[in-house]
Parts: C-alpha cells; sequence; structure tokens
C-alpha cells in the first residue's frame, strides 16, 4: 500500500482538510479532487482566489500547493494512484421521497462509492469524512465489496466486468470532522481530538493504524481516539445535536430574560462558571445555522424516529423550532418597535454570514430575517464584508434587495440597522455618522450584543438586543 491521499469532494471539508495534512506530511502526495471544474479552477488559481473563505487557509494553500498538495478533477486517476481515500461529498438533507426534511441525501455519497469501486485497481481504505447517518459505513462497504470478481478473471473481460466486482478489498473508516467554520485552520493545526472508527478486526486496525500514522506526524496521541465505526458516526451527529442544543436553551432563556428583565449575558456568564456545565456556546443571538447543525439534528430526529425513539425524536425536534423561533422573534420584536408596520421602511442588515470569519451563508439566520422582512414589503439592503456573492445567490429571487458593500451607504436613508453578523470591526464604525445618514427615530437591533448599547442610546438611537 502507498502513502498517497486523496479527497473526494473540494469543498469546506476536503480543501482545508487536505491542505492542512498536506502542509504536516511534507513526504505524502495530498490530491483533492472533484467533478466541479470551475470550484477546481478556483482551488488552482494564481491570485488564490479560493472557492472558500478561511483566515489562514491561503497561506497553507500557498505553502503546499504545487509541492504535494494537488487540485483536480481527474477523479479516476486520483483514485487509481492513492490508496487512503477520503470521501468528503455534500450531503445535504434530503427534500424529496421517504424522510424528505430530515434524513441525509446521499445520492452523491453512493455515486462516489460506485466510481472508487470502478476505478480502483488495488486494496483502498476509504475514509468517509463527511457527516452521515449511523451505519452508512455498512451501506458503502456492501457497495464496495459486494460481488467480488477474481482480478485475473476481470483483466482478461474488460469493461464488460467494470463497477461488478474486482477482487479487491475495500476497508471503511469513520472520520469525521469537527470544524468550526471561521477557525478551520486552528481547529486542524490544534485539534481538541481527532476521532477514527473502524471495523473490529485485523484488516480494520492496520487501516486504523493508517490513517493515525497520518495524524500522528502533528496531534499529540492522547488526542486520537479510536473506536467502532458506529460509534464515530454516530458521535459526530451527538456532538452537533448537544452544541445545537445549547444554542437554543440559552435563547430559551433569553426571551424569558427579556420579560422579566434580566440581562442574558448575566445569566450565561454565571450559568458557565459552574464547571459541569463551562462557558461555550451560551452566547444568546440570532441563533444556529450553517451548514451543519440543523442538518445534523434533523438527521438524528429521523433516525430516532426510524428506531422508534419517538419521545427522542420530539427533543431533538424542539432544538429546530427553538431556532426558527428565534428569528421569526427578532423579526416581531422589530415590528412592535417600529409602530406595527414595516411597510416601505428602509432596513439594513449588518453581516449576512452565519457567522464572523466565513463568507457561509448556508442555513444563515440572516437569510431568515431577510424573508420575513420581504413579507412585510420592507427594503432590505444587506452588507458584509464577505458573503455578498453568497447572499445575491441566496435571495436571487427576491426583488426588493440591494446589496452594498460600504456599511456606510448601507445604513443611509435606514429607518434601522439590525445587526446579525458579529463581524469584529461592526463595533468600530463611527456610529455617529451612521447615525445621522439614517432616518429618525432611528433604531438599531444588536441580535449579536456585541455593540456598546449605552453609547448608542447617548448618540441617540434607539436600541434593541437580545435577552435584555
Amino acid at each position: 500500500m502507498n502513502r498517497n491521499i486523496v479527497c473526494i469532494g473540494a469543498g469546506y471539508i476536503g480543501g482545508p482538510t487536505m491542505a492542512v495534512i498536506a502542509k504536516m506530511n511534507p513526504d505524502r502526495k495530498v490530491m483533492v479532487v472533484d467533478i466541479n471544474a470551475e470550484r477546481i479552477a478556483a482551488w488552482n488559481s494564481e491570485d488564490y482566489s479560493l472557492p472558500i473563505y478561511e483566515p489562514g487557509l491561503v497561506d497553507v494553500v500557498k505553502e503546499v500547493r504545487g509541492r504535494n498538495l494537488f487540485f483536480s478533477t481527474d477523479i479516476e486517476g486520483a483514485v487509481k494512484e492513492c490508496d487512503i481515500i477520503f470521501v468528503g461529498v455534500n450531503t445535504p438533507t434530503k427534500m424529496f421521497g421517504r424522510g424528505a426534511g430530515r434524513a441525509s441525501d446521499l445520492q452523491y455519497w453512493e455515486a462516489t462509492a460506485r466510481e472508487i469501486k470502478r476505478f480502483a485497481e488495488c486494496d483502498k481504505i476509504v475514509v468517509e469524512k463527511s457527516t452521515l447517518p449511523v451505519r452508512t459505513a455498512a451501506a458503502m462497504e456492501a457497495i464496495l465489496n459486494g460481488e467480488r470478481i477474481p482480478r485475473a478473471k476481470r483483466v482478461a473481460q474488460g469493461d464488460a466486468l467494470a463497477g461488478v466486482g474486482s477482487g479487491i478489498s475495500f476497508t471503511v473508516l469513520s472520520n469525521p470532522e469537527f470544524l468550526a467554520e471561521g477557525t478551520a485552520i486552528k481547529d486542524l493545526l490544534e485539534p481538541d481530538r481527532v476521532l477514527i472508527g473502524g471495523p473490529q478486526t485485523d484488516a480494520g486496525a492496520k487501516a486504523i493504524q493508517a490513517v493515525v500514522d497520518i495524524y500522528a506526524t502533528w496531534v499529540p496521541q492522547e488526542r486520537i481516539l479510536t473506536t467502532n465505526v458506529w460509534s464515530a458516526e454516530l458521535t459526530k451527529l451527538a456532538a452537533n445535536a448537544f452544541l445545537a442544543q445549547r444554542v437554543s436553551s440559552i435563547n430559551a432563556i433569553a426571551g424569558l430574560c427579556e420579560a422579566t428583565g434580566a440581562d442574558v449575558d448575566e445569566v450565561a456568564r454565571v450559568i458557565g462558571a459552574d464547571g459541569r456545565i463551562g462557558p461555550k456556546f451560551l452566547k444568546a443571538g440570532p441563533g444556529f445555522g450553517g451548514s451543519c447543525f440543523k442538518k445534523d439534528v434533523l438527521n438524528l430526529v429521523y433516525l430516532c424516529e426510524s428506531f422508534g425513539l419517538h419521545t427522542a425524536a420530539e427533543y431533538w425536534m424542539g432544538v429546530i423550532r427553538m431556532n426558527q423561533h428565534q428569528q421569526e422573534r427578532i423579526v416581531s420584536r422589530l415590528f412592535a418597535a417600529m409602530f406595527n408596520t414595516l411597510a416601505n421602511k428602509k432596513i439594513a442588515l449588518f453581516g449576512f454570514a452565519f457567522k464572523a470569519d466565513t463568507g457561509d451563508t448556508r442555513e444563515t439566520p440572516a437569510g431568515t430575517v431577510a424573508r420575513l422582512l420581504a413579507e412585510e414589503h420592507v427594503r432590505v439592503t444587506i452588507t458584509d464584508p464577505k458573503a455578498l456573492v453568497n447572499a445575491r445567490r441566496d435571495l436571487a429571487d427576491l426583488s426588493d434587495v440591494t446589496y452594498e458593500e460600504d456599511e456606510y451607504k448601507a445604513a443611509e436613508g435606514a429607518d434601522a440597522v439590525i445587526l446579525m453578523t458579529d463581524w469584529r470591526h461592526y463595533p468600530t464604525l463611527d456610529w455617529n455618522r451612521i447615525y445621522d445618514s439614517m432616518r429618525k427615530p432611528a433604531l438599531v437591533f444588536d441580535t449579536r450584543n456585541c455593540l456598546a448599547a449605552a453609547e448608542l442610546r447617548k448618540i441617540g438611537f434607539r436600541v434593541l438586543n437580545v435577552g435584555k
């Protein structure tokens, strides 16, 4: 078995992960392949206009691209050349048929498995990197290792048996990613843990060790955890569900704080001081977004329902409902504060990415808020330092939305500013200038509680916060 590595899928998982693996394993050839030629062209662009934004990513790619990291559309060649194959293709929520709105759509994953089987010419280790339902590895193993035909017979009959069976052995592992967008490179270089799950067999143990060896070049041994493959698959879903639950929990408390006069930041600080709870993910705001939390919680709901665990399914569905409610509540509070009518008013959304330090707008709370405002016939203007291209794409069906790179121009003539993303430079803006350019009475709704509310009130703003 050679030491070459390929990841099929050049998105948020494949690109950054393989870049860091190449950086920390300079003696290995690392490839990233994808059927999307435009995306691969961006990864190969001379000016490093990469298809995703992550702090520090460009520096890593500059260091390793062309040295031992290569981006290509040649999936067949990469599968033949590399004996360790990571699969990082998209697994969105299924929106049709059985499990619609909950289950993962595995059509791209299955197509990838069949391509690996078709092109492989020797034994391979196949590593699930995408977030997948529990026991998906069993399905992949069935596709890859089913209907084996001796290699000599396959060669003799040529393409007539392509994709049918090969006599080649595939060992399927699960190595879920635990990256947070905006800190992905840091998370890869300094992970809390690396999880590798595999079959409890001799072949499985050897495959697990092969992947452990990749990470062991920079990750301390005690942080590399190994389990059976089913535990690894479920752990990823459970971890994201727990984090999403914390966000929904603190947002549920935020509503109570608003009703009673308590301050959610003070409540969260005291709760977080309890060593059994801790302070992370106890920040009230507009709710969670991104590609993982909603999808993974819904996947967990579907799994629970499938196994007859209906009370558990309802519990996790409550996390999703609370998140949706939080965005509806933002617009409801704004409606009440602006004299029970929003029609024909201009509202500027500061930030559209689902969090700072990323251009990702998948499931962003700002998208939901923008659509709810559009239903009220609001003239919406969106500004964001990294996400305007994605915002235009996401809201292409809305007519009365404008996009502005300059925050000051976005606020001109606005009745309200809603701060949706906690970009670090927003508190440093000239809010006196912003106030002077707005229609009065001017309102700021700081859904991230990151602005100095008292100073804004001194300027003349009416101020709304979450949980205060």
